[in-house]
């Protein structure tokens, strides 16, 4: 009642179709972009073919929607009444409630708490040796890196030169950013938290050494609302990552995959409150897998009993689960435990650890030090980007990496 915007905010539902796409033809495709590119190509034929019919009705009832290709699945914005009269239809797997996000009149940022000021290479980067990297002469270069989370002031000392959309004088955010909430054509960030992942995959200012792959470029989707999410904002960031397009277009037509992240950094989890069952963004992980991309995903901070990793995507086999350890080696405290029960797999997760304590990157108005497997993830982004500038050959073989 005090900080709230009054009135209703939509909610909605989301209509599964059983049709779903087989990827196998891609383990057959060496060339990264081709392989890219024929699952892009794929998915959305399979995606416009059978939701038109869903289209059509939607459309003459008057009901705003989203198509998805991740998932065969159509992403409608309001009226969740209307669920019972699309499960029945034919083709139709199933029909899912969304929650909508309420919009609030100013934002919630991660304050600039930043008392010791720059200490050069800081002490979480040189924990993993990404130092005695740099001094090979391998920094990211030639590496882009997709960053899913509150967003990104993308103007920080420390993030502009490695922002994919800078071209040393003016910015050019198409198929370089995209809001999925609140459609802003310039990055930005209600919240503090992107910013601070991004900075540790590549953040560089002076004596401000944050980020891992300091020579890497960045892209960024913003895929929550103050923190929150729900599938469809989440699944619209997987996306866009995958192929970007530019401001105002068409997902399904005028994605780009040669123009996509080659690892993403996902700082988030996806909870029941926020639309998601165990299984909801499943299909999605095992499609980016198949299209190549690099999947980071933080284990989330609900440890130390097991079987606290618990929700999407970190529960899935096809993200790669960091969890996160303080600077004696130590398994924080918070940092989410295996194995994964929610889906009755017994799934052995996180799958690899870093550090995730006092971890020191940019915000927007400076810099702070923050706890949390979302900050542990962004390290091991960074070291793939590390690796494959190192190794090229290498993007996109994920069982090699």
């Amino acid at each position: 009642l005090t900080l709230g915007a009054p009135g209703f905010h939509p909610d909605g539902f989301l209509i599964f179709l059983e049709e779903q796409a087989d990827l196998s033809p891609a383990a057959s495709i060496a060339d990264p972009v081709e392989r890219r590119t024929w699952v892009y190509g794929t998915l959305t034929e399979t995606a416009a073919r059978s939701q038109a019919p869903l289209w059509a009705e939607l459309e003459r009832r008057g009901v705003a929607y989203r198509p998805h290709y991740l998932i065969n699945m159509v992403e409608v914005r309001a009226r969740p009444g209307l669920r019972r009269t699309f499960a029945g239809w034919p083709g139709v797997k199933s029909v899912l409630y969304q929650p909508g996000m309420r919009r609030y009149p100013r934002s919630f940022e991660i304050p600039d708490m930043d008392p010791r000021g720059p200490s050069g290479v800081e002490w979480n980067l040189r924990e993993i040796g990404v130092d005695q990297v740099w001094d090979l002469g391998y920094t990211g270069q030639g590496v882009i890196v997709g960053d899913a989370d509150t967003g990104v002031a993308w103007d920080h000392p420390a993030l502009r030169t490695s922002y994919l959309g800078w071209t040393g004088e003016t910015a050019n955010h198409d198929h370089h950013w995209f809001d999925a909430w609140d459609g802003r054509a310039e990055p930005w960030d209600d919240n503090g938290h992107g910013t601070h992942t991004t900075g540790t995959v590549v953040g560089l200012d002076g004596d401000n050494q944050v980020g891992v792959a300091p020579g890497a470029r960045w892209i960024a989707c913003r895929n929550m609302r103050h923190g929150i999410g729900n599938p469809g904002s989440y699944l619209s960031c997987m996306e866009f990552l995958l192929a970007p397009f530019p401001q105002g277009g068409d997902p399904l037509r005028d994605g780009d995959p040669a123009r996509g992240a080659h690892v993403v950094n996902n700082s988030w989890g996806c909870p029941q409150e926020e639309g998601c069952l165990p299984g909801t963004l499943r299909v999605a992980l095992d499609n980016l897998r198949a299209a190549g991309q690099m999947m980071v995903v933080s284990a989330g901070n609900d440890g130390p009993a097991c079987s606290t990793v618990q929700h999407a995507p970190a529960i899935y086999e096809a993200g790669f689960t960091v969890g996160a350890i303080n600077r004696a080696d130590e398994a924080a405290g918070f940092s989410s435990r295996g194995p994964v029960t929610v889906d009755d797999s017994r799934r052995a997760k996180p799958d690899i650890v870093a550090p995730g304590v006092d971890i020191r990157s940019s915000v927007p108005d400076g810099y702070a030090s923050v706890p949390g497997t979302s900050a542990a993830g962004p390290h091991v982004a960074g070291a793939v980007a590390l690796l494959w500038s190192m190794e090229p050959d290498l993007v996109g073989d994920l069982d090699r990496t």
